[in-house]
């Protein structure tokens, strides 16, 4: 049950603990255009296209407002996220990409992801964000099984999503993720197998698979509650994800992080993990522009309004578009460091929990993580605490029982 550990992925967190350390940065920006709203989605995005133009200006003005905060740090990721950041031109992308470059200061082997749905790219618009400068592409396929497809109220086929990762390879991307969804009502390993095999086979450096969730607030979650859909039974989805985690690992996945898997292999450096992904479970800097975006620095955390138009207006009238902001408190900042670093393979690493804090992790939690280890959901040593594949799915309940130790 417990998690594949090799030294190529444990190289590969020491340069993740050294970028940290050096406090190397991650910028995200959001696009929050859709041409339709998933049922399951509860980022913030609208339908209305017109309003590209007003955007792409807020988000210049944005970035000139913004990155005079910055001018100490280095940058060494770019994420384009949404909504549908394919729904902006190549042109576009590199406009942005640009003006962002002239601002903040960047490592000279950034990570630039491009999160694109298929249906909204072909061969010559993907070679044309690869020549714009993007050098990571992320494609939201959530299935291939045109059932679920239907289900997850995606626009684009089973075919049109092979054609997508297939066409990227074919552009000149090597750093390739698909996204996908299980745990649908009913779903059964065998369909869901399917998709993982489908996937694998289209041969990614990367596949984020996530558990369906009924957000409150979304389409899926009002017909949980009117009773029109049933999710599927928590042992069931408990067993997918145990036969996600297996399947993936056999066929040369590393489980790196909860919903996380990086494609290993000879000759593979182990940065097939998302390097801007990584900042959000290590405490790294990022910056976010755009509505809705989430900024992190230090013990701090802000994000921006989530409204296209009280955006606009801000960024207009040259204001930054905060619409709330929060300080950690030593026990905020403890509770995030116990459950992110139970999110990643490698766990919570004993020696920097100490340094950080000022205490004795052994001396706080030492009989609950003995108790934890004997009955197999994680592993603990001098060195870390980390979970088993079968201790992920009690992640929060073994989060809690850590944090209930602590002063």
């Amino acid at each position: 049950m417990g998690l594949k550990v090799t030294a190529l992925s444990d190289g590969w967190l020491m340069q993740a603990l050294k970028a940290a350390a050096a406090d190397l940065a991650g910028l995200y920006i959001h696009v929050p255009f859709c041409l339709k709203k998933c049922p399951y989605c509860d980022f913030y995005s609208v339908t209305d296209l017109e309003l590209k133009p007003a955007y792409l200006r807020s988000v210049f003005s944005e970035v000139e407002i913004v990155s005079k905060d910055w001018v100490d740090l280095t940058f060494d990721s770019i994420y384009f996220g949404g909504g549908t950041p394919s729904l902006l031109s190549s042109h576009e992308i590199g406009g942005i990409l640009e003006k962002a470059r002239n601002r903040f200061r960047f490592s000279s082997d950034t990570e630039v992801t491009l999160e694109v749905n298929p249906g909204t790219v072909d061969p010559k618009s993907l070679e044309a964000y690869r020549m714009a400068g993007i050098n990571r592409i992320n494609i939201g396929v959530q299935s291939f099984n045109p059932r679920n497809l239907a289900f997850l109220g995606r626009i684009h086929t089973d075919a049109e999503a092979v054609a997508a990762i297939e066409g990227a390879g074919r552009a000149g991307f090597t750093n390739i993720g698909i996204d996908l969804i299980y745990g649908l009502p009913d779903q059964t390993e065998q369909v869901w197998l399917a998709d993982l095999k489908k996937a694998v086979d289209l041969n990614p450096s990367h596949l984020s698979c996530y558990l369906l969730s009924y957000e409150p607030g979304t389409v899926l979650y009002t017909r949980r509650e009117s009773g029109e859909v049933e999710p599927l039974p928590q042992v069931r989805q408990a067993d997918l994800f145990l036969t996600t985690s297996g399947y993936l690992e056999d066929h040369g996945f590393e489980h790196y992080e909860v919903s996380n898997f990086a494609r290993m292999g000879e000759g593979i450096s182990g940065f097939n993990r998302s390097r801007h992904n990584q900042k959000y479970w290590i405490f790294a800097s990022y910056a976010g522009l755009g509505p809705g975006a989430h900024s992190f620095r230090e013990n701090k955390r802000w994000w921006n309004i989530r409204d296209i138009d009280g955006y606009l207006e801000e960024t207009r009238s040259d204001m930054r578009p905060v619409g709330g902001e929060e300080t950690l408190s030593t026990i905020q900042q403890q509770m995030e460091a116990v459950y992110l670093g139970l999110r990643r393979r490698e766990g919570i690493a004993v020696k920097d929990f100490e340094k950080r804090f000022g205490l004795s992790f052994d001396g706080c939690v030492s009989k609950t993580a003995e108790r934890l280890t004997r009955e197999g959901f994680a592993t603990f040593s001098s060195e870390r605490f980390s979970l088993t594949r079968r201790g992920m799915l009690f992640l929060d309940g073994v989060a809690e029982a850590l944090i209930s130790c602590l002063p």
